[in-house]
């Protein structure tokens, strides 16, 4: 398999950026996902003496860049009025990832409603096009996380746009979790838009709404709903994944992304050491 291993480098909750990288060659990974969204990482926030740090450490590291996180939060991309500032900020952190190397973003935008006559559906799909249209002339992609629909879903969504900058950073374990969706079936059906991956596993425990998940509303109680697990012992059945996705030609990274745990670095490690003993 032609696959990468890369580690979402926050996921080790290190004081700094640096220690993050160390963290992530320690444990094996080629390449690191980080957020910049705010403190230091943060596009109105950085500096050029920080730029120049993280890129000395990339290169001694030995490490590149897979992506960047440019989540938002709240209601996504979902309302007119919180958009303009919304789109604006994506356009810098696509900037910044350009400048460190990587030509994604990954972010969720909300939840894609099932009505696309809706006005929701209006909103979400001007702002991707904007977004679409700048990330593909800068040479990047804005690449939408899995989990809030099931893929046939996001994927009439993304067939909507007219330029193929919006793309899909695909997580298995948030189809598994939150939509009960398959996500072997959903590589190939994704398979024209994903430009990034995360290595995450989980299980579903009972059904939930997505929005209560993705946009807070509501005073759902997740670990009733859902669980993160290690890599392996959760519903996502790597072989298959891994081979759907060999099957589709895609030979970027593996993100490992641990958002739980009391020891992120152990669970960490122990993903690498799992994807190399099926053939990563």
């Amino acid at each position: 398999m032609s696959f990468k291993i890369g580690v979402m480098s926050d996921s080790f909750l290190c004081d700094t950026v640096e220690e993050g990288l160390k963290r992530s060659a320690e444990v094996g990974a080629t390449g690191v996902q980080m957020y910049a969204v705010s403190g230091r990482m943060a596009p109105e926030n950085i500096t050029k003496d920080d730029l120049k740090s993280i890129e000395n450490s990339l290169e001694e590291y030995g490490l590149t860049v897979s992506a960047l996180c440019g989540d938002l939060g709240g209601h996504g991309f979902e309302r007119a009025d919180d958009n303009k500032r919304k789109i604006e900020k994506s356009k810098r952190i696509i900037d910044l990832a350009l400048t460190l190397g990587a030509n994604a973003v990954t972010t969720h935008i909300g939840c894609i409603p099932n009505d696309k006559n809706s006005q929701t559906y209006e909103i979400m799909q001007k702002a991707c096009q904007e977004l679409a249209e700048y990330a593909y002339a800068s040479g990047a992609f804005f690449a939408i996380e899995t989990g809030p629909e099931p893929a046939v879903q996001l994927k009439e969504f993304l067939d909507t746009l007219t330029v193929k900058g919006v793309g899909v950073n695909y997580d298995p374990a948030n189809l598994v979790m939150i939509t009960g969706d398959d996500p072997v079936r959903g590589v190939y059906t994704l398979r024209d838009y994903i430009v990034h991956t995360h290595a995450k596993d989980g299980v579903r425990l009972m059904e939930c709404n997505p929005e209560e998940v993705y946009c807070g509303i509501g005073g759902l109680n997740l670990d009733s709903y859902f669980k993160e697990v290690p890599l392996g012992q959760g519903h996502v059945d790597f072989d298959a994944y891994l081979k759907a996705l060999e099957d589709i030609g895609y030979n970027g990274f593996l993100t490992i992304e641990r958002e739980c745990g009391e020891n992120p670095f152990s669970d960490i490690q122990m993903a690498v050491g799992f994807l190399k003993q099926h053939g990563v």
